[in-house]
């Protein structure tokens, strides 16, 4: 038998951008094993939904300092597991989220997919730390979300690579870690790392901006652009 397949080969670019998945850009309801196994089984890649904003959010990263032919390298790094590629390569595609390399968990059954995405952070650790070594000269956002462990597993990052990681972006979706959240943040933010703990795409984009990894006009145009696209500007 033969199988296709791609390489990806990085440009060479000023920025890097490391993402989780489940509930970072895909809603996925990480934090409820029964809401999140309903989502899985019962919706497709063309049914799901990204988090309002987020798409425009990560095309924005994508070309930000860069041209349309070269594009900021993206890394999708998820404690979810390989069963799961396709339909989430599907979802990436349909709603235009810039292509990347996934780094996902290993092969698991079903009985063992039904825990879908709750282990293997010790092994994502890894995964974002060969990816830095990897490229030391790039400049690395971590984009993650407050349902597991991405808020922890990004303080030992800036910990390591205190002088490559530019800011951290952690989506807020499970209220009973918030408070644990927001410390670690502070701790990241104290070694001088930028973070924004955030409900919605655009405080995300608006940071962005604030801290230059977003060109103001950039942004502006990218809005007119989705906005035309949905009818709202004649």
């Amino acid at each position: 038998a033969k199988s296709a397949g791609r390489i990806f080969i990085p440009y060479e670019t000023q920025y890097l951008f490391i993402s989780d998945i489940d509930d970072t850009f895909l809603i996925s309801h990480s934090a409820n094993l029964r809401k999140r196994l309903q989502v899985l089984f019962t919706q497709n890649a063309r049914s799901r939904q990204p988090f309002e904003g987020v798409v425009r959010h990560y095309q924005l990263l994508a070309q930000s300092g860069t041209t349309p032919d070269a594009p900021n390298p993206f890394f999708f790094v998820s404690s979810s597991e390989w069963n799961l590629y396709e339909y989430i390569l599907e979802f990436t595609a349909i709603h235009k989220v810039p292509r990347g390399v996934f780094l996902l968990s290993q092969l698991k059954g079903f009985s063992e997919l039904l825990k879908t995405g709750q282990n293997n952070h010790g092994t994502k650790f890894a995964r974002i730390v060969r990816i830095l070594e990897a490229f030391p000269t790039h400049r690395v956002v971590l984009l993650g979300d407050s349902s597991q462990q991405d808020p922890y597993i990004y303080e030992a990052i800036v910990k390591h690579f205190p002088k490559q990681v530019l800011a951290v972006y952690i989506r807020d979706v499970f209220d009973k870690s918030r408070q644990k959240v927001q410390d670690v943040l502070g701790q990241i933010e104290a070694a001088g790392v930028p973070c924004l703990f955030f409900q919605h795409s655009e405080e995300a984009i608006l940071h962005s901006v604030k801290i230059g990894l977003i060109p103001p006009a950039a942004a502006e145009e990218k809005l007119q652009e989705q906005e035309i696209k949905a009818g709202g500007v004649a």
